[in-house]
């Protein structure tokens, strides 16, 4: 048997750090050999995470480059915004493959980096580096590299419910309107007055309009996808559950088509790519029904009266958003198939 790739998780005691280590440990070409926390080292996960007790038992390691090094082959960085900038460089520059689930490293543009998450952006010759990875588009390019950017949860929703129809030319791109609606865990564990149980429960609101630091992102997939430029309008929603994206996407059809020729267009992009599921006519998807899992399942509506397509697609936020299209990429840049570790149904009810 071939001996198991080394990884080690930064950030493992936020939900995406807590998700792979919940995949990897079923991954069978992957063993955990480092979970690391700068604000708990010393201590054991299981003090923040009782469902972990038995199954992890090592105390969290501090972030020690050298240390890193000796323990892991390739390195999870799920870091809070900003952290991953001065962090990764020097996780690749010790030989460390990384995939980084941050954004900082998603954008092409340091200018729309700073502009929309207030930050400096990383040196230029570490943007050209990183490999965007969205599987089901890029993941050609995710093959033997040593540094991808993982997507973030609404872009992989958006653009994956997106890119077939734009990069068709089936559907105008400068009508594109993405109404999408958030559980809470994708703010992350830290406290927050705005997701404090009476504030959030019987509650729905819109956060972030024409400002959410998705947006570029969402922007610049659209925009290689059209071979132009694309500006859109992006509306996010936070609404009282846990776990879950759903994304109802808007646009101007060029000419006339029937939502079995979306489908059959769906399907035949997306042939080969187990972890999208384009539903049948008259069917359209729920958050409940990709939870817990590594699948993003689409739906379609057209509107002959207006001329309009409406596209939904759901994600998991902290699976398929986040840590379950983290080991995806892993298992691409490995060269294994990328199902490996993810054959996870659905949880339901």
């Amino acid at each position: 048997m071939n001996t198991p790739i080394r990884a080690a998780i930064i950030g493992a005691t936020g939900y995406g750090g807590v998700e792979l280590i919940r995949f990897l440990l079923r991954h069978p070409k992957v063993e955990i050999t480092s979970v690391i926390s700068s604000s708990s080292a010393g201590t054991p996960l299981s003090d923040g995470f009782p469902h972990l007790t038995e199954i992890i038992v090592d105390h969290l390691d501090a972030v020690d480059i050298p240390l890193i090094r000796q323990k892991a082959d390739v390195v999870f960085a799920a870091t809070p915004h900003g952290v991953s900038t001065e962090l990764v460089p020097q996780l690749l520059e010790a030989g460390l493959k990384v995939i980084d689930l941050s954004g900082d490293f998603r954008l092409k543009s340091p200018a729309a980096y700073e502009q929309y998450y207030k930050r400096k952006p990383a040196a230029d010759d570490y943007l050209a580096k990183a490999v965007y990875g969205l599987a089901e588009v890029y993941g050609e390019n995710c093959h033997d590299v040593d540094f991808i950017s993982n997507p973030g949860c609404y872009p992989t929703a958006t653009l994956l419910g997106l890119i077939p129809a734009v990069k068709a030319g089936w559907v105008d791109p400068s009508t594109i309107i993405v109404d999408a609606k958030s559980g809470v865990s994708g703010a992350g564990r830290g406290l927050n007055q705005s997701f404090h149980y009476p504030e959030i429960n019987e509650n729905f609101r819109a956060y972030k309009v024409n400002r959410h630091q998705h947006t570029p992102e969402i922007e610049q997939g659209l925009s290689e996808a059209a071979g132009q430029e694309v500006v859109a309008t992006f509306t996010t929603h936070l609404v009282p559950m846990t776990r879950g994206i759903l994304c109802t996407m808007y646009a101007q059809l060029n000419g006339k088509r029937s939502e079995q020729e979306l489908i059959e267009l769906y399907r035949n992009y997306y042939k080969g790519r187990p972890f999208v599921r384009i539903r049948d006519l008259g069917q359209w998807p729920a958050t409940k029904e990709v939870w817990g899992s590594n699948y993003c399942d689409i739906g379609f509506s057209v509107d002959d009266r207006t001329g309009r397509v409406t596209i939904i697609s759901v994600i998991d936020n902290l699976v398929k958003g986040a840590a379950g299209q983290a080991i995806q990429n892993l298992n691409l840049m490995m060269g294994w198939d990328e199902t490996t570790g993810l054959e996870f149904t659905p949880v339901y009810p």
